[in-house]
């Protein structure tokens, strides 16, 4: 099959669909490559690069009109116009983005997107959230630490000793919990909290203190336990409860990392205006919530600025930050994902709708929307 791999055009958008080592491998499967001119520039990789591993440098016309089109954010409409109907269509296409998702459909493509796999152990390894929430805590923490005017681990010099950074982490999944590990390596004393009581044990293993509060209801335990990986709205009771916790934390913190999401729900509110004011002069929060409204009010999406003091970064695409090792572990996430619809030397697609990540990811087909 001949498969395309377009330059990604969103705004700040620096990483590729596919590298050098996984060209080579659908290469060697017996599918032709079409990468468009320039498509890995930002995130390190050659037209030679692609070249030597076997692909066909082309245009954006060659790349989109490819039977199956690799990428890494939804395409839009000028760039779906450059797509035939029945395209198939594989990358990180917003599964709750009901407008994006219908463009697709009236295009007429096979849209698969990459988000919606299921959180089992199968789907592991083409798990497109995971693969660039791990890269994007790591870069919170960096970022952190660059805004922040002193140093993070503890100093005795002669001068005299400097203080370790004292470091808040909203939110544990696998961006928190990266944040948390990055965090303790450049040696700041971390306190994390999340609403699920079982990451308690994964927070105190990377060295950092977990922030309890207590459940008082059946009510407030069963959400706080989640669903397929994520949390779930919490009762009013125990929020009220948390925010009293966590306001203490932030009011003594040097950094805040907020990493809370719940997919297809604006961000939770988790640091206030008032908490943000009983800040210290200096302090910072790296909102990484803002595409979806932030977990701080004050936040500005797509900008860093300093409010009652506290410089909020406000970054949309952490992982484009850090492009190279972005685009090489969601390039193998895709890869993994062709494995299942993709046979050797195979001219089409095998969509098998038994198979059940193949079934989440699949949008739309045959001009049906198949996701309310």
């Amino acid at each position: 099959m001949r498969i395309g791999v377009p330059r990604e055009t969103a705004a700040g958008e620096t990483r590729v669909a596919a590298t050098p080592e996984t060209v080579k491998k659908l290469k060697a499967q017996g599918h032709t490559l079409q990468v468009q001119a320039g498509a890995g520039l930002n995130a390190s990789v050659t037209d030679e690069a692609y070249a030597a591993a076997g692909a066909e440098i082309t245009d954006a016309a060659g790349a989109f009109g490819s039977p199956l089109v690799l990428k890494v954010r939804a395409p839009s409409a000028a760039e779906r116009a450059l797509m035939p109907a029945s395209t198939a269509l594989v990358g990180m296409l917003n599964p709750f983005d009901r407008d994006g998702l219908q463009g697709l459909t009236d295009a007429r493509l096979t849209a698969f997107a990459l988000e919606a796999a299921p959180r089992t152990t199968r789907a592991q390894s083409m798990d497109v959230l995971s693969s660039q929430a791990n890269l994007a805590g790591y870069k919170a923490v960096m970022i952190g630490a660059d805004k922040y005017q002193r140093i993070f681990p503890m100093l005795m010099t002669a001068a005299g000793t400097v203080k370790a950074a004292r470091v808040v982490i909203l939110g544990v999944g696998v961006a928190g919990l990266q944040a948390i590990a990055t965090a303790k390596r450049l040696g700041a004393v971390i306190e994390a909290s999340d609403v699920r009581p079982s990451v308690k044990e994964q927070v105190e293993s990377l060295g950092a203190k977990f922030i309890e509060v207590p459940y008082e209801t059946a009510e407030e335990k069963e959400a706080a336990e989640g669903v397929g990986g994520y949390a779930r709205p919490m009762p009013p009771s125990w929020l009220e409860r948390q925010k009293v916790e966590v306001a203490k934390r932030v009011a003594a913190a040097d950094i805040v990392i907020t990493t809370a999401l719940i997919p297809g729900r604006p961000a939770p509110v988790l640091v206030t205006e008032d908490m943000v004011k009983a800040m210290k002069p200096g302090s910072v929060i790296v909102d990484m919530a803002a595409p979806q409204g932030g977990n701080c009010p004050l936040t500005e999406a797509g900008r860093t600025v300093v409010k009652h003091g506290v410089t909020l970064v406000g970054e949309t695409n952490l992982p484009a930050l850090v492009a190279a090792d972005a685009s090489a572990l969601y390039a193998r996430n895709v890869l993994d994902f062709l494995k299942l619809v993709l046979e050797k030397d195979a001219a089409a697609l095998k969509i098998d709708l038994e198979d059940d990540i193949v079934k989440a990811c699949l949008m739309c087909r045959d001009g049906q929307l198949l996701r309310a």
